[in-house]
C-alpha cells in the first residue's frame, strides 16, 4: 500500500484573527529538504484562532486526497488534533454542544475531521516541534520547513504588527 505523509502547521495573529496554514504532502521523506521546501503550500485563513487554524489547515491539506487506497500519515504539533480521536465519543454523545447546551466553537471542524477520518486510513503522529537542531531527526527537519513557511507567510503579509517573534 502506498502512503502519503502530511505535515501541517499554522501561525496566527491573535489580534487580527488572521492566520496562515502551511502544508506539505509527500510520499518520500528522503527527498532533499531544498526540494521539499518548494513543495510547501500556504493558505490564508481569516476569523480564526490558533486551534481553529490547526484544524482548518489539516482539513485543507486533506482536500487534495480523495482516494482511500493509500495510508495517510499526518504529522502535527497540535495537541487538539492529537486528542480528537479520544474525544470523539463524548463529542458525538453531546451533539457537539457545551455543558451549557451551546454549539462548540470548533464543532463544525471536529465533525469534518471525523468524517475524513472515517473515509481514510490514517495515523496521527505528534511532532514535538521547536527542538534544538542537534536533536532533530529527518521528520523534525521536514516539520521545521512547514513551521517556518507559515510563520514567514504571516510576517511577509504584514499580519504581524502585534505578532510575538518566533513563538
Amino acid at each position: 500500500m502506498n502512503k502519503r505523509m502530511i505535515f501541517t502547521d499554522g501561525s496566527v495573529n491573535t489580534r487580527s484573527n488572521i492566520g496562515y496554514g502551511a502544508c506539505l504532502v509527500i510520499s518520500d521523506p528522503d527527498t532533499p529538504l531544498d526540494i521539499l521546501k518548494t513543495l510547501i503550500t500556504v493558505k490564508r485563513f481569516e476569523n480564526t484562532s490558533s486551534t481553529r487554524l490547526e484544524l482548518q489547515t489539516l482539513l485543507w491539506a486533506l482536500d487534495g486526497l480523495h482516494r482511500s487506497d493509500f495510508k495517510v500519515i499526518i504529522y502535527t504539533d497540535s495537541q487538539t488534533i492529537m486528542g480528537l480521536p479520544e474525544r470523539r465519543l463524548g463529542l458525538e454523545k453531546n451533539a457537539y454542544l457545551s455543558k451549557k447546551n451551546k454549539p462548540l466553537s470548533h464543532g463544525d471542524l471536529y465533525q469534518e475531521f471525523f468524517k475524513r477520518m472515517d473515509m481514510m486510513d490514517w495515523e496521527l503522529i505528534k511532532v514535538k516541534g521547536h527542538n534544538p537542531s542537534n536533536r532533530k531527526d529527518n521528520i523534525d527537519r521536514i516539520f521545521t520547513l512547514v513551521d517556518r513557511a507559515s510563520r514567514t507567510a504571516l510576517r511577509e503579509n504584514n499580519e504581524t504588527a502585534l505578532f510575538p517573534a518566533d513563538r
